[in-house]
Parts: structure tokens; C-alpha cells; sequence
């Protein structure tokens, strides 16, 4: 055997197998993914709530891609799915995921089915916005913990903070008919709503957040649920004008929002995505999209199949789900989830502005 210490051959082995044991310890450069909202984007996280009224772990939710029940109010994935995916990322889990045992470096997902921006908002039987912030608080330090401050300050400065929220604010008290919210005005209930919304990113932002992606809301008034509704109430076809305009108001609120968020807060990065336009180039041309029924819901039961009874007694089920929009009384189809994902990815600046998802992952 030859002397390797003086050998510089030997020592440049040295050195580079030095390196990989090295930087098998650090971690992969990953952007992570962070997802707040509402049934829109909850993948199991009401699976655990003890007092959960939308719980959708029950057969035909899952069908499609999982064959069995998730959580997820579809037939399959749901929108942060897709974009886990285009940004080659495993799917997120749920927060309350039992066991912990997460690749937590990847993001979590804190959705909760039936939340909304408001605390009063389905109280008591859901994890509202407000919760949801306090639980990434609480896995910020669980992180920093188990990484380092410096690593999580890397890691929350370069992650993307998804929101869908607003809808169950608007709609529940339609079907409640409460008198707590609609004792405001329509404008001061829009005001309320994304007051909260941009107090929480404010929160965010200080805990380390700065690319933020959210929807806007569609045509409320609608979904099979509001159509159902206003045939029962109003009777007559059509949509439910009500739910529409407060969605309408919302939709011309939160752009200002965050343009102001944007002048405040340095380094404040931001994507909307105009689910108003996506939704109703479907809805009104639904074969160039691929679909047949805009206005039923593949699983449900009573008129448009719009009451919420999908999995349940007495539901009926279409035979094709892939030319639905609607997979039950106010949620999309997978198909349609993966459209408005792949809009919300890389769509041009009509559809989603200043910057689609993707940039954001690679800013």
C-alpha cells in the first residue's frame, strides 16, 4: 500500500468523500408548501375534530384517485394536492395527522372543512382561520426545535402560504339564517372577512412568511347548493343572486388588500388567483372544458343533487364523474381541481396576478 497521506490523488478522495458524509446531514434545498383554508383544501384535518360536521372520511369522497375516503371533499385530489406535485413536492399532510412522524420540512396543510376568516363562522365545530394561525405558531417552534433557528428561518422566508377562505363566512349564514352576521351590512361583513384574512398574513409575515398565493371566490350563488335553495325559497331556476354579490364584494376587496399589504411589508410577494373567471368560462362553456352537467352535482340527493346527503343515506351517484364540475352540493371534481391547480401554476397574468404559483416557488 502506497503512503495516501502524501498521495494528492488519495487526498482529493479524501476530501470529496469528506464532502458527501457532510452534506448528507444538511438538508435538500425544498421549497415548502403551507396551505390554510376551508373544505376547498382540508386533506383530513376534520377527520379529527371531535365536533366536526363536515367530516368527509365516508365512501364515494376518495373514489377516483385514493379508491378510498381521505377527508377531502372531492372524488379525488384537491388543488394543494396538484400544486404539491407541479412543485415536486409529497403530498402535505394534515396537522392533525396522527403520529407526527412527518417530513414536517415540506409544509403542512391546516384547512379545516367548513372555516372561515370569521370566528363565528361554523364556531365550535371547525378549526377557524385564527386556530389555524395559532397551530402554525406552534409548529414554527416545534421546528425550530428540531432544525435550528436559522434553518426554519430559511426554510418559512422561502416557503409558499396558500389560502382558500371566505366562502363558509358568506354562505353559512344564508343557511343558517343567522342574525349575528347579518345583522352587518353586506359591505361591513366583506370588510370583516378579509380584515382577518390579512391580519393573519400580517402574522405570518412576521414569523418569517413572504410569498403568499389565495383565491378569490366563484359565483357562489351558483354551486348545486344555492340552486337548490333558491328553487325551495324563491322558486324558479338560476342562481342565488345574494351569495354572488357578496362574493363579487369580496373578490373587488382583497386585491386592494394586498396591494397595500405589498406597500407595508418588505419583501411581501403575492399571487391571486381569479377563481370568479375560471369557474364561469366553465360553467358557461363547459364542452371546451371538457365537461357535460355545470349545474348538478355528480353525488348528492333532491333537486341539482344539492343537499349535502353525498355518502349518505338516500344519496344517488353519477355515472360519470368526469363530466362534472361538481363533485357534491358546493365541491369541485377532481378534473375541475386539477384545471384550476394548473391555472393557478402557470396561468398568464389574465387569469392569476402579479405572479402565478409557480414563479413564487422559484423566486
Amino acid at each position: 500500500m502506497g503512503n495516501c497521506s502524501l498521495n494528492s490523488i488519495c487526498f482529493l478522495v479524501f476530501c470529496t468523500s469528506l464532502l458527501i458524509l457532510t452534506s448528507s446531514h444538511s438538508y435538500p434545498d425544498v421549497v415548502a408548501l403551507f396551505v390554510f383554508g376551508d373544505s376547498l383544501y382540508d386533506v383530513g384535518n376534520n377527520n379529527y375534530l371531535k365536533n366536526a360536521t363536515v367530516r368527509l372520511n365516508i365512501t364515494p369522497y376518495g373514489e377516483t384517485f385514493f379508491k378510498h375516503p381521505t377527508g377531502r371533499a372531492s372524488d379525488g385530489r384537491l388543488i394543494p394536492d396538484f400544486i404539491a406535485e407541479f412543485a415536486k413536492l409529497p403530498l402535505i399532510p394534515p396537522y392533525l395527522q396522527a403520529g407526527g412522524n412527518h417530513q414536517f420540512r415540506n409544509g403542512v396543510n391546516f384547512a379545516s372543512g367548513g372555516a372561515g376568516a370569521l370566528v363565528e363562522t361554523n364556531q365550535g365545530l371547525v378549526m377557524d382561520l385564527k386556530t389555524q394561525l395559532s397551530n402554525f405558531k406552534n409548529l414554527e417552534k416545534q421546528l425550530r426545535q428540531k432544525l435550528g433557528a436559522s434553518e426554519v428561518k430559511t426554510l418559512l422566508s422561502t416557503a409558499v402560504y396558500m389560502f382558500s377562505i371566505g366562502t363558509n363566512d358568506y354562505l353559512s349564514p344564508i343557511f343558517t339564517n343567522s342574525t349575528v352576521l347579518q345583522s352587518y351590512s353586506r359591505e361591513e361583513r366583506v370588510k370583516m372577512v378579509i380584515g382577518n384574512i390579512t391580519t393573519v398574513i400580517q402574522e405570518v409575515y412576521k414569523i418569517g412568511g413572504r410569498k403568499f398565493g389565495i383565491s378569490n371566490l366563484i359565483a357562489l350563488g351558483c354551486v348545486p347548493v344555492m340552486r337548490a335553495l333558491k328553487l325551495a325559497t324563491a322558486g324558479g331556476s338560476g342562481c342565488l343572486d345574494e351569495a354572488t354579490v357578496l362574493a363579487k364584494l369580496h373578490n373587488k376587496g382583497i386585491p386592494k388588500a394586498f396591494k397595500e399589504l405589498e406597500s407595508q411589508l418588505k419583501g411581501f410577494t403575492y399571487s391571486i388567483f381569479d377563481a370568479y373567471k375560471a369557474a364561469n368560462e366553465r360553467l358557461n362553456n363547459p364542452s371546451k372544458y371538457g365537461f357535460k352537467e355545470v349545474k348538478m352535482a355528480c353525488c348528492g340527493s333532491g333537486p341539482y343533487r344539492g343537499s349535502f346527503t353525498c355518502g349518505r343515506k338516500g344519496y344517488q351517484l353519477c355515472d360519470d364523474v368526469s363530466q362534472y364540475i361538481f363533485f357534491d352540493a358546493i365541491h369541485p371534481t377532481e378534473k375541475a381541481n386539477y384545471q384550476y391547480a394548473n391555472l393557478k401554476w402557470n396561468g398568464s397574468t389574465k387569469i392569476i396576478k402579479p405572479h402565478n404559483l409557480k414563479s413564487l416557488f422559484e423566486k
